[in-house]
């Protein structure tokens, strides 16, 4: 089969690799779409993957066409998204139901081949069964979904509360979506990209501005979500936050980035800073959600590339064009 590889450091080629064959308890996906997200830049940069050659791709869905020995609650022709999470269930944090802090934390597309290629194998237990009515290709958004719903979990956002978002990009229109379901009293948007801005704007937000200077809120925000990663915003969303506030560190950040805090601030003011890592517990309820209609796909997904372009999609990426960027294997 055919499939991106991360090669080395800052490389990507199409190449042939063996086609893979399903355990006793997995299945084998066509993958019908593979969403591009941070988590790829950093594999791309060198980070995250504890080892190159790796074949990237942990957003996705598509139809199981192989099944294990001891697979019965699938069968060929499922159409099923993908928790790309694998857990050893035995150390300290996974005992705790901490999962997500496994301390053999490993992924479908992070250290295990990933959906950047026509099949994938997934375990049995990762996989949810997709409604009639979702495309499967547009079930590729679930998987950045199931974070989204972590983040409100590590949050649990009150009735009520001002939110300042930081980055339109998709991962912080996922989360404007989700605080207006949770019951915002406003929210606003920050970035620089004013293409992002007017997708914000058609979402619904309170406001959508290129500082949080021209939004009138004298006592700071009740919740204040980065979803960049970027250290500029990072330091200026961390000064946004009101009194009793929560900052939450959403936006995958590069392992060298820094921010400076005010500890006598967040102590006299009793701010919380806190963080949400990946999925955890959240898949299911993120497809339920999906299904429901939380998302628009055609809103969110803004462009679709043959796999033979991954290197291209990566570069529309990091230049910040568009939304969802989904390759198509």
């Amino acid at each position: 089969m055919r499939a991106a590889v991360v090669t080395a450091p800052g490389k990507v080629e199409i190449q042939s690799v063996a086609d893979p064959t399903p355990g006793p308890r997995e299945v084998v996906i066509d993958v019908a779409a593979v969403g591009l997200c941070g988590t790829d830049l950093h594999i791309l940069q060198g980070e995250h993957a504890p080892s190159l050659p790796i074949v990237p791709g942990h957003e996705f869905a598509g139809e199981v066409v192989a099944i294990g020995s001891e697979v019965t609650e699938l069968k060929i022709g499922t159409r099923v998204g993908v928790d790309p999470n694998l857990y050893c269930n035995e150390c300290r944090y996974c005992r705790l139901g901490r999962n997500n802090l496994c301390e053999r934390y490993a992924a479908i597309g992070v250290t295990h081949p990933g959906a950047a290629a026509e099949f994938v194998t997934a375990p049995v237990a990762n996989c949810v069964r997709l409604p009639d009515h979702v495309d499967a290709r547009d079930a590729a958004l679930i998987e950045p979904l199931s974070c989204a719903v972590r983040g409100y979990d590590v949050l649990r956002s009150r009735l009520g509360a001002h939110v300042l978002i930081y980055g339109s990009g998709t991962m912080g229109l996922m989360m404007l979506e989700l605080a207006k379901r949770t019951g915002a009293a406003s929210v606003d948007m920050v970035d620089i990209n004013e293409d992002r801005l007017a997708t914000a704007r058609t979402l619904g937000c309170s406001s959508a501005v290129t500082s949080a200077d021209a939004v009138e809120r004298p006592r700071g925000w009740d919740v204040v979500i980065d979803a960049t990663g970027n250290a500029q915003a990072i330091q200026d969303a961390l000064g946004r936050v009101g009194k009793g506030g929560t900052y939450l560190q959403f936006g995958v950040a590069d392992y060298a980035t820094r921010a400076t805090i005010d500890p006598y601030r967040i102590y006299n003011e009793e701010i919380t800073i806190t963080g949400s890592m990946a999925v955890l517990h959240s898949y299911e309820r993120a497809a339920e959600l999906f299904a429901g209609g939380v998302l628009d796909p055609e809103i969110f997904i803004s462009d679709r590339l043959p796999l033979a372009d991954y290197a291209e999609a990566v570069r529309q990426f990091q230049a910040g064009k568009g939304r969802k960027i989904q390759v198509l294997p």
